[in-house]
């Protein structure tokens, strides 16, 4: 048995459920297990919570035609949540239990008992307080549960010919802002437009845009950072001040998950 396999059958008993779908290749990857085991009885469900960007919204659009599961969406503004603007360190624990609760929510309304979400082993050794929300709402992570890595998750997902299988890993756009700084509409959309003009100008995939009280640090993976020539910088510069950045500057130090959150401390 491989272990797709062994993640198909994790549904094996369960009659219907719920796959919380960002857009991610984690979540794609059980979205397409359950469906091969449930079939219909297998729903896809993504948050439209405001502080995603559209290309993940159109993502998890794609991802969920090509499995063919079923696809519902939660509307809500997070930003009229106070204890997430606010932007302390359990930023994402005050946003996974907003989710939860429309999730639950959304469950008893089409007869879901087990809903499920994209965790994987290699989470687990991260500082991610959303995960410990979901929990206390019962949503369970079938990847953790059958051990699968993230590297496991895209062979995976390679193998069944998902178009997100080397799909970078993103975070929702408030993540770009250090704890301790408000978030804002003004804020996410100023680091959204950022983010699509630099992989614009440099046709990059990976590519994070800082936003430091109005300055934009530009992150991307240390080997690529050669590519903002002058010409390059300069076009980004002056595009980035247009959406409303004071100054643009290159993190030499390149991409590393979680910087931000050093940065606020």
């Amino acid at each position: 048995m491989t272990d797709l396999d062994e993640l198909v059958n994790w549904f094996e008993d369960k009659n219907k459920v719920m796959v919380a779908l960002s857009g991610g290749v984690d979540s794609a990857l059980v979205a397409y297990a359950a469906f091969q085991k449930l079939g219909d009885s297998a729903i896809a469900v993504t948050a439209d919570y405001k502080t995603l960007s559209e290309e993940e919204l159109t993502t998890a659009k794609d991802v969920c035609t090509e499995i063919g599961i079923r696809q519902l969406f939660l509307d809500y503004n997070e930003l009229e949540n106070e204890y997430f603007t606010k932007n302390d360190s359990d930023r994402c624990f005050h946003c996974r239990m907003e989710l939860g609760d429309h999730l639950i929510e959304l469950a008893k309304e089409h007869g879901v008992q087990i809903i499920v979400d994209g965790t994987n082993i290699d989470d687990l050794g991260d500082y991610r307080p959303g995960i410990e929300a979901l929990k206390q709402y019962g949503i369970r992570s079938p990847l953790v549960e059958t051990g699968f890595s993230k590297s496991k998750i895209r062979d995976a997902a390679k193998s069944v010919g998902l178009s997100v299988f080397d799909k970078p890993s993103n975070s929702c756009l408030a993540s770009r802002i250090p704890w301790g700084q408000r978030v804002t509409a003004e804020k996410l959309t100023r680091i959204e437009f950022g983010e699509t003009i630099v992989k614009q100008l440099t046709k990059l995939k990976h590519v994070r845009v800082r936003d430091l009280n109005g300055s934009a640090k530009i992150e991307v993976d240390k080997d690529m950072i050669s590519i903002f020539d002058e010409s390059i910088l300069e076009q980004i510069t002056e595009k980035l001040k247009l959406v409303g950045f004071s100054s643009v500057e290159i993190d030499q130090e390149g991409y590393k998950p979680g910087k931000i959150n050093v940065i606020a401390d």
